[in-house]
């Protein structure tokens, strides 16, 4: 017989683990990583394949969790790539 899975167990957040975000549990990997991949238009069976060590309950827990949180989790996204793109920027200006 299966064991049954809460799903309420498979996302934690700890505070310095992952920056304090959520993430699925046992794993470093965030519900932004998994959001991020779905939105550059992943589906969740290949999130699965290049991540192997998620089931894909993890992946769905992860997605419904970003769905219930998405304008927060959006922003925080939003600012990274802006981070990100300012840092480059200035990165290469000094290589110049």
């Amino acid at each position: 017989m299966q064991t049954i899975t809460d799903i309420g167990t498979l996302i934690v957040s700890t505070l310095g683990t992952c920056g304090g975000r959520p993430r699925i549990a046992g794993h470093r990997i965030t519900v932004h990583n998994i959001a991020i991949d779905f939105n550059a238009g992943m589906k969740p069976e290949e999130i699965v394949v290049q991540r192997p060590q998620l089931m894909l309950a993890q992946v769905y827990a992860a997605l419904a969790y970003y769905y219930a949180n998405q304008e927060v989790i959006d922003t925080e996204i939003a600012a990274e790539i802006e981070e990100y793109d300012r840092l480059e920027a200035e990165y290469t200006a000094k290589r110049q």
